[in-house]
């Protein structure tokens, strides 16, 4: 058993994300049925399939998982392939940056969420570990933590 955290958005910039929302919905056309049954997806990049809607663009990146802490184990930080951040300072920077909130819904002033996650030590699944007590996996050496920065993260971007 573990538990998750996230990055949020501080509230000013989810204000200023939802009075963008307010007007785009305002501007939306909807006697236009074609909209309609694209569920109003109107964003002008991308093809029919890729676009977005004013509702997909405020949720987008509001939540962002940032790793997990488990008992017996080292805390596993979450890189989502370099999309946020792509190293211990920019980690730190961009938590610093937001507000922090745990699976439970319980915010964490973001200094003392870094202060535990850097201590929280343990277990690391490293090549040795993962073939020492995985080998019925058909190739444990897939799943072996990466190190960055001294930081261990997990080699997949979905392990909440």
């Amino acid at each position: 058993m573990g538990t998750n955290y996230y990055s949020i958005p501080k509230v000013e910039h989810l204000e200023r994300k939802k009075e963008k929302l307010i007007e785009e919905i305002r501007n939306l056309d909807v006697s236009d049925a074609s909209l309609c049954e694209d569920n109003f997806r109107v964003e002008e990049s991308g093809d029919r399939w890729d676009r977005l809607s004013p509702w997909d663009r405020f949720i987008e990146d509001n939540s962002v998982h940032l790793g997990k802490r488990s008992s017996g184990w080292k805390f596993c930080w979450n890189f989502h392939d370099n999309k946020y951040y792509s190293n211990k300072e920019e980690l730190l920077e961009y938590i610093r940056s937001r507000r922090v909130v745990n699976e439970y819904g319980e915010e964490l002033n973001p200094n003392e969420f870094i202060e535990m996650a850097l201590n929280w030590d343990g277990i690391v699944a490293d090549e040795e570990y993962m073939i020492k007590n995985h080998s019925w996996m058909s190739n444990p050496s897939d799943y072996v933590d990466k190190e960055i920065d001294g930081l261990r993260v997990s080699s997949s971007t979905d392990f909440c």
